[in-house]
């Protein structure tokens, strides 16, 4: 996964942290969460606050369907 692969990411995110509010996490912990998925394999630097906001929108969509 890469910081593009934003629902990938968003779907990992909601399994792997099942009960979260995503609009509760901080995007410092969002960083390291996505960062610990297993398969994820991008260069940390290369997120920034649009990306992260992106992937918490896709893990709210993810939740609530």
């Amino acid at each position: 996964m890469r910081w593009t692969d934003v629902r990938e990411i968003a779907i990992a995110l909601a399994e792997a942290h099942p009960g979260v509010a995503p609009l509760a996490v901080r995007f410092t912990d969002l960083h390291r969460w996505v960062r610990e998925l297993p398969g994820f394999a991008d260069d940390p630097g290369k997120s920034n606050e649009k990306v992260l906001e992106a992937i918490q929108m896709a893990w709210l969509d993810e939740v609530e369907d």
